[in-house]
């Protein structure tokens, strides 16, 4: 009988290995800054994109970060001093806040063509050193050239939804799209 525990123990290791293994996403490569000035000096940047790309994060901001119906909800999320009013209101009028822009993705030129759109990126309150999407996915910690699960590099969804609190990735409460 111990025998054949072992052998299932063992077994299911195995398998367990095996599915996490080709599980593994393929990873892309991207530049990660935290402001046009960082990307300017690094000179595997090209100036002018840099500036385009974080024009194009900053443009999608407001639409694709995590949304909260209290400033309080925002910070146990993403930090004190890190989340500001966005340009929504609720459904019944009230204020919404958001995190604030810590810093944008951009996609690797290939053959004169971005292979991806810019993004903006967010840090937590629970894991302050690493990027985040406005989709909460990990875009690692390091700046510069860097490479990040290819999943990361989608174009963010709009939130239409109100997070709980402890909850960036959740949903909540609905708000209107009248920015103000």
């Amino acid at each position: 009988m111990k025998r054949r525990n072992t052998f299932s123990v063992g077994l299911m290791m195995g398998v367990s290995l095996l599915v996490l293994s080709a599980c593994e996403e393929p990873k892309v490569e991207t530049s990660i800054y935290e402001s046009v000035e960082q990307c300017k000096r690094d000179p595997k940047s090209v100036k002018s994109e840099c500036e385009s790309n974080f024009k194009e994060a900053r443009a999608q901001h407001a639409a694709v970060a995590p949304k909260y119906a209290t400033k309080e909800d925002c910070m146990a999320d993403f930090g004190a001093d890190k989340c500001e009013k966005a340009p929504y209101k609720t459904t019944s009028g009230g204020s919404v806040f958001m995190p604030l822009m810590m810093g944008y993705m951009m996609g690797s030129m290939m053959g004169g063509r971005r292979s991806m759109t810019s993004q903006p990126l967010y840090r937590s309150a629970k894991s302050p050193n690493t990027f985040r999407t406005a989709d909460n996915k990990s875009a690692g910690s390091t700046t510069g050239r860097t490479r990040v699960a290819r999943s990361a590099t989608s174009r963010p969804t709009f939130k239409r939804s109100l997070q709980s609190r402890g909850g960036f990735g959740a949903s909540g409460r609905r708000f209107g799209s009248s920015a103000t």
